[in-house]
């Protein structure tokens, strides 16, 4: 198995929105102290470690996304003390911690940006990406926002425009400046001093930009969009070439590494939204001189057919070399699994066959807060919408909020979230309530307790941590691969249908108990009930 500076390889992750997981103070907002009351039943699950959204000193235009004091803690969380006993509780619990930086871009509050906007000649003139218009007045070029709109914003005091592949409030860093690079740096080395096991990089192909400006071409008649924006935002309709994912980037994550490896044990998982995302996943983990790991957005769509699955796979095989993935169904930025992937699906069974798939991958695994619990979607009426995204978009996107409301802990009022009277910031769903902990704790057929078997039967097993994978053909609608390692070959079959489904054995194997699924083996023929795993001993 693996040692303790390695952890992080094959290791899973829980990731935690802080507004939305426990709220101590009673204000209807998540904060530290909640995070930490609630440590004991994380632990519980089975996981490696936690990732924490942005808690840091912020505007919160984008919830957290928008930072002006990398170094500080946002008072609706608490105080640096609240986080440093947080992570205290996590290391006696065995569990690592991981913490978002957002380092593409700062709040326009930051007083690096309040610098940089005043005039051309001050010390922070070039920390963020400044440009003149063009002859007629209108911005540098056609770059556009994720978040809507052109990426670019007029300052009448520098007479310029400023980058913001984001809201107009989140202006990009300068990362062609070295000493921009070398203050993100030491922002991060700030926090592992303090203790903490690694990062969860936001946006971390959207560092640097093309120097000269260039505008990105159209996506060809007929190709593929990028998976890293819904298909109604015309953000899609370009070919990202010029404004991310650019070559000066891997010298940075070189330099990244370098700070990392002098703190032994700690680790990075970059997200990639790309054109081509598990191409750029590969290149950014491979040699053990960049990122530890990445995670795309290729299982955090729609698709999810058996055929899609095994796409994603044989292409990151293809492509991977030595780079590591890091795979997730859900997270705080896309509709939840249990309704992206099972609407029309058993409300139970699909979500546990889908986490057995997610757990069983060769990969490290991020298991977003509430998926063991198979929470829905929920449905945010227009008037609770906070997500900015969701405003600009609505109604063909309504935004993140649906992923983001408060974690359910009992079948009671707020769920438990909140002890205060103050209405929570998201809406407690209620279809949610009968979902909560406090009910599933006491369903031995749960999907939290599924969780649970099905962790610990992942640990049982290293080839299923960090064996080497094979696709194996078991017909176009089962799923199948081998994973082997550690002295053991066990081949995995998922049915994630709502048919019984059979299949001829590749070769003989001997099926493992202690995961919680059932199957049926005649000879060499295999039979999955609907929503069924299997794993069987093969020999080495």
């Amino acid at each position: 198995m693996q040692d303790n500076l390695t952890w992080w390889r094959g290791g899973v992750i829980y990731q935690i929105y802080p507004r939305s997981f426990m709220d101590a103070n009673g204000d209807g907002i998540g904060d530290l102290k909640g995070i930490t009351d609630k440590l004991d039943y994380v632990a519980s699950l089975g996981v490696d470690g936690i990732w924490l959204s942005p808690f840091f000193t912020s505007p919160m235009l984008d919830f957290g996304y928008d930072v002006s004091d990398y170094r500080d803690v946002d008072p609706m969380f608490g105080t640096l003390g609240d986080f440093k006993a947080l992570l205290a509780r996590a290391h006696e619990l065995g569990l690592k911690v991981m913490i978002d930086q957002v380092i593409s871009h700062s709040s326009d509050q930051h007083p690096w940006f309040q610098e940089s906007r005043q005039n051309r000649t001050n010390a922070r003139a070039d920390w963020y990406v400044w440009a003149d218009p063009k002859p007629d007045g209108t911005p540098p070029n056609n770059w556009l926002s994720i978040f809507g709109g052109p990426a670019w914003t007029f300052d009448s005091r520098r007479r310029q425009y400023y980058l913001h592949n984001f809201l107009t409030s989140q202006p990009d860093l300068n990362f062609h400046n070295p000493e921009v690079r070398q203050a993100n740096l030491d922002n991060m080395r700030f926090w592992l001093e303090l203790g903490v096991d690694g990062f969860r990089l936001d946006t971390v192909n959207f560092y640097f930009h093309d120097a000269e400006l260039r505008d990105n071409p159209p996506v060809p008649a007929g190709k593929a969009k990028t998976l890293g924006a819904p298909d109604s935002n015309p953000y899609t309709w370009q070919r990202h070439v010029y404004d991310l994912s650019r070559p000066e980037n891997l010298d940075f994550l070189k330099d990244l590494r370098a700070l990392m490896d002098e703190f032994p044990g700690t680790t990075t998982v970059g997200e990639i939204g790309d054109d081509n995302p598990l191409q750029r996943m590969a290149e950014y983990t491979a040699g053990g001189d960049k990122l530890h790991m990445a995670y795309t957005f290729d299982l955090l769509n729609d698709p999810h057919s058996p055929a899609y699955i095994r796409e994603v796979m044989e292409r990151f095989q293809r492509l991977a070399g030595d780079a590591w993935p890091c795979w997730a169904l859900s997270n705080h930025d896309v509709v939840r699994s249990a309704t992206r992937w099972g609407q029309g699906e058993d409300p139970v069974a699909y979500p546990k066959v889908a986490l057995a798939l997610l757990f069983s991958l060769r990969g490290s695994v991020c298991l977003y807060q509430g998926e063991e619990l198979g929470l829905p979607e929920a449905e945010v009426p227009f008037e609770r919408i906070q997500d900015p995204y969701g405003k600009v978009l609505w109604p063909e996107f309504k935004g993140r909020d649906g992923c983001r409301t408060p974690m359910p802990w009992t079948d009671s009022a707020q769920g438990g979230f909140t002890a205060g009277d103050v209405e929570p910031w998201l809406p407690v769903v209620p279809r949610h309530l009968p979902l909560a902990v406090e009910c599933q704790e006491k369903a031995q057929e749960s999907i939290l307790n599924a969780t649970r078997q099905m962790l610990a039967f992942r640990r049982a097993h290293p080839a299923l941590v960090d064996g080497a994978l094979e696709l194996v053909d078991v017909g176009d609608d089962l799923l199948g691969f081998i994973r082997e390692g550690h002295g053991e070959r066990l081949l995995c079959v998922f049915n994630l249908g709502a048919e019984s489904l059979s299949t001829t054995l590749p070769q003989p194997g001997i099926p493992l108990q202690g995961h919680g699924f059932a199957s049926r083996l005649d000879n060499d023929t295999l039979t999955l009930a609907p929503y069924q795993a299997a794993y069987l001993q093969l020999d080495t």
